[in-house]
């Protein structure tokens, strides 16, 4: 009996082993099946610094905008395909998408101010010329020069800083330009004072690199389109690469509609005379035009696309520099631009300069053939006239204002025009 007892409990026992072992092993599986999937990484591009240009800083144009593009609240055309990949480098402009929300994108240009081969170029030429060698640390090169000692002593941006700069705007500097440069300087916080004291080195040197490559993005920011100049809104920098507004370049609009190109041309003259007489009383002249200088927003409105070649003329002040200043030249004045161009006088420049060159290379295309007999011979000829007019400013202004009555009633009013529409119905103004 005792044997049988001892013999049951062992089996019971073996029983019991059993079961705790199903059971651990069904909790096991349990747990293993009811746990989550390895979480989905989203794909991403690990941005280069070379590619933005901040191996380059502080010759750079600034760093406001970095964290967009690493957030990647600032895309490129490509990311929107699945493989994420940086546009090549080379090129001067890139297409972009641009958020605060992550919800709502709307579209940017993204620019270099000038190509990667002319950066290129004018790095090497800081290491050869200032420390003898082929590559170099570029700030440490430059803290070097003259002008860079200068300008981390100064307290004010006076036109001895700027001269034998290379950039138009600089070319007949007045001191209330140069305040208003200083004032409204967005790569940094505390802009405001005409005074430099809230720019730190690093600020100066970056000021300093900008104006002397391209002063596009300072012009943006110092004009901005929210007062009413006809520039894209500038939104940011990162190392050598500038985000501002989306706007096409006028060359799309060459074999556009007679109506459209009607309007355009009517927008770009407008562009003009405010460049030419507005309440700041400076006067804005172009030294060079082509396709890509102006561009149309969505809405159909016509803005300065690219600013780089706009010179400025304080009406109040005048330039202030002396003859021997604009001659001035140090490895500033060479960045960009052969050194040996000559400067053109301030003194030279007429008030119908702008005005003859878009007549001589803008509107024929943009007008050309778009419309019937004899409007479109009235049309060639006050174009020929303004285009020959460089010696006769009231023949030009004759010339411009037949072209502009002629232009308007050949405008529509609908939706494309968004800019004016539906006031458009209601005004005679437009």
């Amino acid at each position: 009996m005792g044997r049988w007892i001892c013999c049951l409990c062992s089996r019971v026992a073996d029983s019991l082993m059993l079961l705790l072992v199903l059971a651990l092993s069904c909790n096991y599986s349990t747990a293993a099946t009811a746990s989550p999937p390895a979480p989905h990484v989203k794909p991403s591009y690990s941005f280069g610094r070379t590619f933005l240009g901040l191996d380059k800083c502080n010759a750079c144009i600034g760093t406001s905008i970095c964290k967009k593009f690493f957030k990647e609240e600032i895309r490129f055309d490509t990311w929107l395909s699945s493989r994420l990949k940086l546009p090549p480098s080379y090129l001067l402009s890139y297409s972009g998408n641009y958020t605060d929300d992550a919800k709502s994108w709307r579209l940017v240009d993204i620019t270099r101010l000038t190509s990667q081969h002319r950066h290129d170029r004018a790095d090497k030429r800081i290491c050869t010329s200032l420390l003898k060698t082929r590559t170099c640390s570029l700030e440490r090169a430059l803290r070097r020069t003259h002008r860079v000692q200068k300008w981390l002593r100064a307290k004010r941006l006076t036109p001895d800083l700027v001269q034998g700069l290379s950039s138009p705007m600089l070319r007949c500097p007045s001191q209330r330009l140069l305040d208003r440069i200083v004032r409204r300087y967005a790569e940094v916080p505390d802009a405001g004072s005409i005074y430099m004291d809230h720019l730190t080195e690093r600020d100066k040197l970056r000021l300093l690199y900008t104006l002397s490559v391209n002063s596009h993005p300072i012009l943006l920011q110092i004009f901005p389109e929210v007062e009413g100049w006809p520039f894209p809104r500038y939104l940011g920098s990162c190392g050598r690469l500038v985000v501002s507004a989306s706007t096409r370049p006028l060359r799309d609009f060459y074999g556009a509609a007679p109506e459209v190109a009607a309007d355009l041309a009517l927008q770009l003259l407008a562009v003009l005379r405010s460049m030419g007489t507005n309440d700041l009383n400076y006067f804005f002249y172009f030294t060079h035009v082509d396709a890509g200088t102006f561009g149309v927003f969505s809405n159909g409105h016509l803005f300065i696309r690219d600013a780089s070649a706009l010179g400025i003329i304080d009406k109040e002040e005048g330039s202030q520099l002396i003859d021997g200043q604009q001659k001035y030249k140090d490895i500033f004045s060479c960045l960009t631009v052969d050194c040996r161009s000559a400067f053109v006088s301030c003194n030279s420049i007429r008030e119908q300069h702008s005005l003859v060159m878009v007549c001589q290379q803008l509107l024929p295309k943009l007008l050309k053939g778009k419309f019937l007999q004899p409007v479109q011979e009235k049309i060639d000829s006050f174009l020929q006239h303004c285009a020959n007019g460089l010696a006769d400013d009231q023949g030009v202004n004759e010339a411009v204002a037949k072209l502009a009555e002629l232009l308007k009633p050949l405008r529509s009013c609908d939706s494309r025009f968004a800019y004016r529409y539906p006031d458009c119905k209601y005004s005679d103004k437009y």
